[in-house]
């Protein structure tokens, strides 16, 4: 019979290696995926991975776009894991995000069309005080009536797109829009744009955001009082509260920290990429960022190459759609398992399997 044994204390072996195998097992499952929706496995996997890099038809586009679809993954996916570690639960950083896009693009709109240079900073810090804000909400609840904040930022999401589209048809409709739905294009006004920095790179103020993140994580987590709180409360709450960390504040902190890197996320996205507020302007960046949070170990580090990751198959997965037909439900599919298969394979981590008897299992 098989038995699982709890280890003394976590693999570090296996910390390290289940990414990996997550990675091939995803692989794996979703190549049998592709082969009964009647596709190539082999080509399928071919064109998610390795074409958008290396091919010479789609590289040129596609490479640039890494670093783009990279950026949000990353700020946010920061933001999250700092939460994560600390045993709070933001799963609501799609609404945040929408918000500090909302915000963003509501300063860069208000001052239309006026050429200042302190629109564009007015507009990073509306972003990020827009995510602070409805991340500030659970936190509140939380700290107040000891509300569940998976519960409420959750469920904010969806107040947040309704709000979302409201403003698309509504007060941020372009008047020279001919009725459509959707804003001014903020690309194209200088002083609210976020363009390419070094052209045909794909780097934007939000990419260095995004690396400027996962530097801070990384001091605050090895080298600050703060980062050994985090840890320390996520680890052993009752070691935590002994020591003398403040559990509310501590809420405060993490949940606005992350809301606020989403906040940036979104507006270093509607200022940018997208260019404008629409209808179906939340990609699920938000949603993707847990995945690519828990993919990178919740290490600043790791984060960065789950991100450049997860960037990859946005891309791949487009790429497919449009090259061998794939439907966009099975590249979110596919996705997905790699959440999946990293939380089922992370049980090694903590625990041996054990072959034995059944006298020797009981």
């Amino acid at each position: 019979m098989l038995r699982l044994e709890k280890r003394p204390s976590p693999s570090g072996f296996w910390q390290a290696t289940t990414p990996i195998l997550a990675v091939a097992l995803t692989m794996i499952a979703g190549g049998l995926m592709f082969a009964a929706l009647g596709k190539n496995p082999f080509e399928a996997i071919r064109t998610i991975f390795w074409d958008p890099l290396f091919h010479e038809q789609f590289a040129s586009y596609s490479r640039p776009q890494l670093l783009v679809k990279a950026g949000p993954l990353i700020l946010i996916a920061i933001g999250l894991s700092l939460g994560f570690r600390a045993g709070i639960w933001n799963i609501g950083a799609e609404g945040q995000y929408i918000m500090g896009a909302l915000a963003g693009a509501g300063v860069g709109l208000a001052f239309y069309p006026a050429q200042h240079w302190y629109i564009f900073p007015l507009m990073v810090i509306a972003g990020a005080l827009g995510g602070w804000a409805w991340a500030m909400i659970p936190a509140i609840l939380r700290t107040k009536f000891n509300t569940n904040e998976i519960l409420v930022s959750l469920l904010l999401v969806y107040v947040a797109q309704n709000m979302l589209a409201s403003m698309s048809i509504g007060m941020m409709r372009n008047p020279e829009g001919g009725g459509f739905p959707g804003s001014r294009n903020l690309s194209q006004y200088p002083s609210a744009a976020n363009p390419e920095l070094i052209a045909g790179t794909g780097m934007h103020w939000g990419v260095i955001a995004a690396f400027m993140a996962v530097i801070a994580a990384y001091i605050l987590l090895q080298r600050h009082i703060l980062g050994f709180q985090i840890k320390l409360a996520g680890q052993a709450p009752r070691a935590a509260r002994f020591a003398g960390v403040n559990p509310t504040a501590l809420v405060v902190m993490c949940m606005g920290i992350s809301g606020a890197l989403a906040g940036l996320a979104g507006m270093f996205e509607v200022s940018g990429p997208a260019g404008q507020i629409s209808i179906d302007f939340n990609v699920g960046y938000g949603f993707t960022a847990i995945i690519v949070a828990f993919l990178g170990r919740l290490n600043p580090i790791g984060i960065l190459l789950a991100g450049l990751l997860m960037a990859l198959t946005y891309i791949g997965g487009e790429l497919a759609q449009f090259m061998l037909g794939l439907p966009a439900a099975a590249i979110q599919a596919f996705q997905g398992m790699l959440l999946f298969f990293l939380l089922a394979v992370d049980l090694l981590t903590n625990y041996r399997v054990r072959i034995g008897t059944r006298k020797e299992a009981i």
